[in-house]
């Protein structure tokens, strides 16, 4: 049987976010989610997953269209709950592409992986009863945080910890996540929770002063700022 994976999107564009942004990449959205964030910027991959059933050939011939960009971001929802995201991972691999994982850090798969972006959830990411979440509320609370996964991802690979913060009241959690999984300061990341260039531009201006404080890395959204809060961005 041929693998298919559940996609939601295949486009190019400039990566946004982390120790890459800037660089021209082709992102690969994987359909489905294990967490349901209640601030979610991806909710057609998540609390309402579309797709379509495309073949490992396919999404590879895709991805070759965009040449001459050389690196691939596995996204989502979450991707390491797709299934046959490994075949996938190893064929792009094999042709010579820098891939990135983007994961919450909840589910390990062995991947021939250049960057693991790791981005773990905050308690505030929980959905509120008011969001409709249903039992996703205490699934999610229940998911969000696996140290150990973490470390796995870690240690497999060069990593970054991308953590979205949305107030400094998330300070005291985000230094506990850092010295429970022993994350080194300068792949730390604290990117602002915004859709909005103005949202970003608030937080980002209480955060960089956290960042000089520790260490950390400030992570900016480059590609809210360049085409605004719109899909195959």
């Amino acid at each position: 049987m041929t693998d298919t994976l559940n996609i939601t999107e295949i486009f190019c564009s400039i990566q946004g976010e982390g120790a890459l942004t800037g660089v021209p990449s082709v992102f690969v959205r994987t359909s489905g989610c294990n967490l349901r964030c209640r601030w979610c910027d991806t909710p057609y991959s998540s609390w309402e997953p579309e797709g379509e059933p495309w073949t490992v050939d396919a999404i590879v011939a895709e991805v070759a269209r965009h040449a001459p960009v050389r690196h691939v971001v596995l996204t989502g929802g979450e991707p390491l709950v797709a299934k046959h995201l490994g075949a996938l991972a190893e064929r792009l691999h094999d042709a010579g592409y820098h891939l990135t994982v983007e994961t919450a850090g909840t589910v390990f798969q062995p991947l021939p992986v250049d960057l693991w972006s790791i981005s773990p959830k905050l308690a505030d990411s929980t959905p509120r009863p008011e969001d409709g979440a249903g039992a996703w509320r205490e699934r999610h609370e229940a998911t969000r945080y696996r140290p150990d996964v973490i470390r796995r991802m870690m240690a497999a690979g060069d990593y970054q910890l991308k953590v979205v913060v949305t107030a400094p009241e998330d300070l005291d959690e985000v230094l506990a996540l850092v010295a429970d999984v022993g994350a080194t300061p300068e792949r730390v990341l604290l990117m602002p929770q915004g859709r909005t260039v103005e949202e970003l531009d608030a937080r980002a201006r209480w955060l960089a002063p956290l960042c000089i404080a520790h260490g950390w890395r400030l992570c900016d959204r480059l590609h809210v700022r360049l085409f605004g809060d719109t899909r195959g961005t």
